[in-house]
């Protein structure tokens, strides 16, 4: 029997188990640049980049629950449709617009609440599209979601898969950012634009590589 065989049969743990895996490596190294580019750029404090990285949590666990059920209607199609590059476009759009948002000069004038959704929608959509880098664990719960042939059973194999993903040290790192980006801009005020603009510049150009190397 082989690996993907096993995990299909022993069921629900070891899928989560497999997604805590993830959350503790692949995650953080891949994630990291573009939440933490986001709260320190943004400078709104550890509790705003707690329900930055809590949005971004739940972006993923969704992610992984739809290619789960996705999986399980279509097989292992999905996993080859995955490696053709599909990822790479998501992650760089949701990068590019996360960027755009930064440096869009007229978000002082928004009023709060549009200003809270949107930037809350930002993270979200970062971890939807990042959860589609192909990686071996992925492979594996797709593979195990296929063999299960339901619809239903694969998403809640994603879901799970998910909620192992968000345990992630980024609950403890985009907080720290987050402080640091609001000590520095209550310590030198001028400094708030330019960490705005410097994070938004960031975020394009890492979102352009990544719609090139999908190329």
């Amino acid at each position: 029997m082989t690996a993907v065989g096993s995990l299909g049969e022993v069921g629900m743990l070891s899928v989560w188990l497999l997604g805590i895996s993830v959350g503790f490596t692949t995650c953080t190294a891949v994630c990291l640049p573009y939440l933490g580019t986001w709260a320190l750029s943004r400078g709104e404090g550890s509790g705003a980049a707690t329900m930055d990285t809590v949005a971004f949590a739940l972006g993923k666990v969704a992610a992984y629950t739809v290619l789960g059920g996705v999986a399980g209607l279509l097989g292992e199609i999905l996993i080859t449709f995955l490696n053709g590059g599909i990822g790479h476009w998501l992650i760089g759009v949701a990068a590019i617009v996360s960027g755009a948002w930064l440096l869009w000069p007229k978000q002082a004038h928004v009023s709060c609440g549009m200003r809270s959704r949107a930037s809350g929608a930002s993270p979200f959509f970062m971890g939807f599209a990042l959860s589609f880098t192909p990686c071996t664990p992925l492979a594996a719960l797709l593979a195990a979601s296929a063999i299960t042939s339901d619809v239903v059973l694969g998403s809640v194999y994603g879901f799970l898969f998910g909620l192992g993903a968000a345990f992630t040290p980024l609950f403890l790192v985009i907080p720290l950012l987050g402080s640091f980006g609001r000590a520095m801009k209550l310590e030198q005020p001028w400094l708030g634009k330019w960490l705005l603009r410097l994070g938004g510049i960031a975020l394009v150009v890492i979102g352009i590589r990544r719609i090139l190397l999908g190329m």
